[in-house]
C-alpha cells in the first residue's frame, strides 16, 4: 500500500458483500455526454467471422487537458460488457484525466453477442491481441494503458505475458482478477456464496444461449442447461468448446498466476482481502513471483470491483491513474 492512498469504506457500505453489491443496489451512471462515443467493430483473425464491438471516446479539447495521452483500453469481467457500470465509471475518470478511452466488449458479450458464434473465456488472450491489431495506428501512436476487471483482468495479465512485448503497452492494471481460477471456482461453491453463485450461473447461461441460433449444437445447449454449478458449466461447456480436457485443464492453462513471471511491462494488481468471490491467497503467492515489474496492491476492504470510499472517483480508479501517471513521467 506504500505510496497509494489508503482505502476507507464509505458508510454504510462496510464489508466485502456490501462493497460488492453497492453498484447493483444504488449505482448511478456517470455522465459521459461530454465525451460522445464512436461505435467501432474489430474483426477476429481466427477465421470464425466473429467481430467485437467497442465504444471509443475522445477526451475533452486539448486546451483543457494534457495532450498526447496513451489510449486506455478497458476490459470487462464475466457476464459484463462495455456498458457495465464499473466500465462506465472508469471511462469517466480516465477521460477527465485526458486519456482517450476504448470500452471493449469481449467475444460474445453485450453488443458483441449477435456478432459472434464463440465466446470469451479467462485465457482468450488472442482476442485482445486481434482487437488491438484492428485499431487504427493513430489510436495507439501514443502508447496503450490497459485495464482488466475480474475475469477480464486474468485475460489481460495472460495477454501481457503472451503478447505484451508486441504492443506499445506503457502500463497495465487488473482489478479483482481471479488469478487462480480453480481456487476462485471453489470459493463460489461455499455455502455463504449460494446467492452469488445462483445469480452468476443464471447470467452465464443466459449470455451463452443468447447468441446466433446456429452458434451451439443441440448437445451443447443441453449441457449448458444441465450445468448445476459454475464448475460444471466450465467442465461441460467452456472446456470442451475451447479445446481443453476439462475444467481442471482450463483452469491450469489459463490462470494468470502462472504467467506473472513473464510480464515485462509495469502492471498494478489491485485486490481486496474481503473479496467474497476471489480468495486473496493467490495474491500472496503473486507477491513471491519475483517479478519487479509487478505491484500488488492488497487493500483490507473493497469487495469485488467495489472500492467505494465516498469520493467521486472510485479508489481503484484513483490508484490506477496514479500508477499510470508515475509510469508516464518515469
Amino acid at each position: 500500500m506504500a505510496g497509494f492512498p489508503p482505502f476507507r469504506p464509505r458508510p454504510p457500505w462496510w464489508g466485502g458483500d456490501l462493497q460488492t453489491l453497492r453498484n447493483m443496489l444504488v449505482g448511478r451512471h456517470p455522465n459521459l455526454s461530454p465525451y460522445p462515443a464512436l461505435d467501432i467493430r474489430l474483426s477476429m483473425r481466427d477465421g470464425s467471422g466473429d467481430v467485437l464491438a467497442a465504444a471509443l471516446h475522445a477526451p475533452a479539447p486539448a486546451s483543457q487537458v494534457p495532450a498526447s495521452r496513451p489510449l486506455a483500453v478497458l476490459i470487462h469481467g464475466l457476464t459484463g460488457c462495455q456498458d457495465s457500470l464499473y466500465m462506465l465509471r472508469s471511462a469517466a475518470a480516465f477521460l477527465a484525466a485526458g486519456y482517450p478511452v476504448l470500452r471493449l466488449s469481449l467475444r460474445g458479450a453485450g453488443p458483441s453477442r449477435p456478432l459472434c458464434r464463440f465466446q470469451y473465456h479467462a485465457g482468450r488472450s488472442d482476442d485482445l491481441r486481434d482487437a488491438l491489431l484492428g485499431l487504427p495506428a493513430e489510436l495507439t501512436a501514443n502508447g496503450l494503458m490497459l485495464v482488466g476487471y475480474s475475469l477480464g483482468g486474468n485475460m489481460l495479465l495472460k495477454f501481457l505475458a503472451d503478447y505484451g512485448r508486441d504492443f506499445p503497452v506503457l502500463a497495465a492494471g487488473s482489478v479483482s482478477a481471479p488469478i487462480d481460477l480453480a481456487e476462485s471456482s471453489r470459493r463460489f461453491l461455499d455455502r455463504r456464496n449460494w446467492l452469488y453463485h445462483r445469480w452468476l450461473l443464471a447470467r452465464m447461461k443466459e449470455e451463452t444461449l443468447a447468441g446466433p441460433a446456429d452458434a451451439l449444437t443441440a448437445e451443447e445447449r443441453k449441457r449448458v442447461m444441465q450445468a448445476a454449478t459454475v464448475l460444471e458449466f466450465d467442465d461441460m461447456h467452456v472446456a470442451p468448446r475451447n479445446g481443453f480436457a476439462g475444467a481442471a485443464d482450463y483452469y491450469a492453462k489459463c490462470s494468470a498466476l502462472g504467467f506473472l513471471p513473464a510480464i515485462e511491462v509495469p502492471a498494478l494488481l489491485i485486490h481486496a482481502e474481503d473479496d467474497p468471490w476471489i480468495p486473496s491467497n493467490a495474491y500472496n503467492r503473486a507477491l513471491r513471483a519475483g517479478n519487479d515489474r509487478l505491484t500488488c496492491l492488497l487493500a483490507p476492504g473493497g469487495g469485488h470491483v467495489g472500492f467505494h470510499d465516498g469520493t467521486p472517483v472510485a479508489w481503484h480508479d484513483r490508484c490506477l491513474l496514479q500508477f499510470f501517471e508515475e509510469n508516464l513521467s518515469g
